[in-house]
Parts: C-alpha cells; structure tokens; sequence
C-alpha cells in the first residue's frame, strides 16, 4: 500500500526533524539519513493502514533509532559493536517522546541539523549542497538545477561531504555567526525551490517555502540585530507574499504584471517592508537585504504600471556589483529593459550566454524582450526554446502559450 497525499506531506515535514535528532544524538550523519529514510519508508507502507500514531515524530524516532544501532552492530565485531551501541545509545533512544513533548523552537532539531550540516570542516558549496538534502528535502537532481550544474557534479559533491562528516559526531557551534553565510544561502535557495519549483505539476512547493520561512525566523529570533538575516526573512516574506495571485484556477502561470494585487498578503507585505526599513536603517546593505529592497518596490506599487523601475535598475546596480552573479545580471536586464527599452535589455543578455544558455531562464527573458520589441518569429522560437528546456510543467505551459500568440 503506497502512501496517501496527506501522509506523504506529513512525513516530509517530519523528515528533517528526525534526522535532526538522530544526528545529534549519534553523529554518523551518513548511515543516519539512510536510517530515516528506512523509518519514512515503513511509515509509508503501515500508517495508511493502521493509522497515523498520535505522535509521529516520535514514532519515527524510534523506529529510525532502530534501524541505526542495527547499521551500527553490522559494522563492528561482537565485542567492539556492543561497546560502541552502549556508548552511543542514550536511555531514551528507544522511548518515543510523549504526545507534546516535542522540543520548543529554541531547541528546534531542523533549525540545529541546520547549522551542524554548515560543519566547518567542508567547503561552503558542500555545505549547502549537504544541508539542502538534509534539511530541505531536495533531491540531487533538484540542487543540480538550483545550483545550474549537472547532476552528476552535484551528486559527487553530496558523496564527498557525507564521506567527509562520517562518524563526526556534531554538537551546536558556540558561535552562530560563524557559519551563518552557509545557512542563509541554504535557506534561500530552498525558499526559491518552493517558491518556483524547478520540475513537477505544481508550480510551486508551499511545503517547502513555509518551511524556509519558519527556519528564517527561527535565525532571526537568535540573530535579532543582524541585517542580513532580517533581509533574508524580508525578502521570503515580500515574495511569498504574492504566491496566491502566482496561478489561475487551473494552476497556470500568471506573470507578475498581469497578477491581481488585491490577492496579495498585505500583512506579509507589511511585514516585509519593516524588517528591510529598520534593516538598511543600521548601516550598509548587503545582497539580501537589496533584493529585498526590491521587492518592497514591487510590492508597494499599486499596478504594474506605477512600478518603480528606475529604483529598481538603481537597486540592481548596487547588487550586481555586490554579487556579480549571473541570475542577478539576467534580473538587472530586465530592468534595463524597462528602463531604456527592450533593445537595451537585449544587449545586456549577450554576455550571459556561456553561463546561463543551458537552461530557460535566459531564453524565457529573451523571449519576452525581443515580443516587446517586435520581433515576434524570434521571440516565437526563444520562447519555444526555453519551454523545451524547462522541467515544470506549468512553465512549458506558460512559454508554448506565449509562443503560440505569436504564430504567424
């Protein structure tokens, strides 16, 4: 028996938490993970059928904790394995937690197996690429595309950092600060998972947005006067603040400029632009908390139309020389598009072929730009182009439909 929807979504939102609490208690991150995913495959397999216990988290635990003193035992001679087991098995490894006894959010294990997947023994990419499976749920094909390498260079990246933290045994950094850069990086590209999946039905993830949020919250409930943290948080909640007005009734894609505004969270909006104001109020602005900026920009317009793109293109100027990225430049042309028209745009792109040609976005904008300059055959074939390269469904939809406008 497979699982049901409801309960798929339950175990992914415990998934991160028992693996959390596994790692802390044991280390042995690697042989962990695969002992949760045992436990999630036997939930899937018993919980549509007797039921969903009345303390989930706990059940996987416990279960989980089996299956890795088992992994444990396997390894090591008769003497040398039950040492090892009693060593590392505390007295309650067998004992689910009682209904409600999960653990407050200042001790949150996401929030933890966060910052431990941050080891400073790996290299930042690493860390991010680790802690996106860990805790975001991501598959590698998933962190291949966020990251616009292939697969297999990621999957290599994942194997190595799990070769390097195996059998280290993790424990909260004293100093939160230190891994801090990792952690946000992480977070925001699960939000950007979740917020625009990159395959898939669906178009987004809320699953996944919702839970980068809440985690953003937790770091800036510890980390209260950093700037960065709150534009992070600011920006999540400025963007996901228009997710409802992101899809028609069918699920399709409706574009920024075409999105009704009065769907949008004004208190989410509200919210956002606080944190961002009092944020940049404290000194100079650092990546997050321009992109955030810019956000609140688009945010507080009343249309589409009101839209201040020359703020705008100012913001992005400041951010691209910050983070020369390339995903930052693709975004900067489009408004310089708007600023100076779309041939300017256009050129902009020329020098983000090498970098960015292998996957849609820089079609979909070219696409965009070369139709409001009225060259509608190659906009037609750029946004062709693109649909074919795209994993999401809704997307595909999306571009076939713009290029179908085109037709001759």
């Amino acid at each position: 028996m497979s699982a049901t929807p409801d309960t798929e979504d339950l175990l992914r939102r415990h998934a991160p938490q028992v693996l959390g609490a596994l790692v802390r208690r044991y280390g042995h991150f690697d042989i962990a993970e695969d002992a949760v995913q045992e436990a999630l495959f036997a939930a899937a397999e018993q919980w549509p059928r007797a039921g969903v216990p009345d303390n989930p988290r706990g059940w996987l635990i416990k279960v989980a904790a089996r299956r890795l003193t088992d992994a444990l035992r396997a390894e090591e001679t008769r003497r040398a394995r039950e040492d090892k087991v009693a060593a590392l098995t505390p007295r309650d490894a067998f004992t689910a937690p009682p209904p409600g006894a999960d653990r407050a959010p200042r001790e949150d294990d996401t929030l933890t197996l966060l910052f431990l997947c941050c080891h400073p023994d790996l290299t930042p990419p690493a860390q991010i690429a680790l802690t996106l499976r860990a805790v975001g749920g991501l598959t590698t094909a998933e962190i291949a595309r966020a990251y616009l390498v292939p697969e297999a260079t990621m999957a290599q990246r994942v194997s190595r950092a799990k070769q390097k933290v195996r059998g280290v045994r993790f424990g909260r950094p004293d100093h939160w600060e230190d891994r801090l850069p990792a952690v946000l990086q992480t977070l925001y590209l699960i939000f950007n998972e979740g917020y625009t999946a990159t395959s898939g039905a669906s178009l987004q993830r809320r699953d996944l947005a919702g839970e980068a949020i809440r985690l953003t919250r937790e770091v800036h409930r510890l980390l209260p006067g950093h700037g960065e943290v709150a534009g992070l948080l600011a920006l999540m909640l400025l963007t996901d603040a228009r997710r409802d007005a992101r899809t028609g009734p069918h699920g399709e894609l409706v574009p920024l400029d075409e999105q009704d505004r009065d769907r949008w969270d004004k208190a989410a909006i509200e919210e956002g632009v606080a944190l961002v104001t009092r944020a940049l109020a404290r000194g100079r602005a650092g990546p997050y908390q321009l992109r955030a900026a810019i956000a609140a920009v688009h945010d507080e317009a009343p249309s589409a139309k009101a839209t201040d793109w020359l703020e705008i293109l100012g913001l992005y100027d400041v951010l691209v020389r910050l983070v020369p990225g390339p995903v930052e430049r693709l975004n900067r042309a489009v408004a310089v598009a708007m600023v100076h028209g779309p041939r300017a745009g256009l050129a902009e792109l020329a020098s983000l072929e090498d970098e960015l040609g292998a996957g849609h976005r820089l079609d979909a904008v070219r696409g965009h730009l070369l139709e409001r300059a009225g060259a509608h055959e190659e906009a037609r074939a750029a946004y062709e182009s693109a649909a074919e390269k795209t994993l999401s469904l809704p997307e595909q939809r999306y571009l076939h439909a713009r290029a179908a406008r085109l037709k001759p």
